[in-house]
């Protein structure tokens, strides 16, 4: 019997943040197993398989075909899965001005200048 004090239910975001985690500490490409069983075993393998799944809809890995199974890589890190999240919001949105507005609006000032910097170094020319 689980003791519900001991486990706590983990969200999604969570434990993609895991799974990507694992995959980053990976030598190279990981199978499904693998990634279970650095989550500690506790998860069936068909969730493992739904939140690689996920985060290959969000872009957040690519998967190759390894003899009949596949072979999972991340390409964003915690932050580039964030940013995704983020993006994700905003396009499913139909004012974004509006948006985007109320979001720089709600910064803390630390936040809005470090967002003014990063817009400006985006838009200086790369050489």
């Amino acid at each position: 019997m689980r003791d519900p004090v001991r486990e706590r239910r983990r969200g999604q975001g969570e434990l993609e943040a895991e799974v990507l985690a694992a995959l980053r500490a990976a030598p190279g490409p990981a199978r499904t197993a693998w990634v279970q069983e650095q989550l500690g075993g506790s998860l069936a393998h068909t969730t493992v398989i739904t939140i690689l799944t996920r985060l290959l809809a969000k872009g957040a890995v690519t998967r190759e075909r390894a003899g009949r199974s596949f072979v999972w890589t991340p390409v964003a890190d915690e932050a580039g899965l964030a940013a995704l999240r983020m993006r994700r919001v905003l396009d499913g949105e139909s004012d974004r001005e509006a948006v985007l507005a109320r979001f720089v609006t709600a910064l803390p000032p630390g936040d809005e200048r470090l967002l003014r910097e990063l817009l400006e170094r985006a838009q200086e020319p790369e050489g």
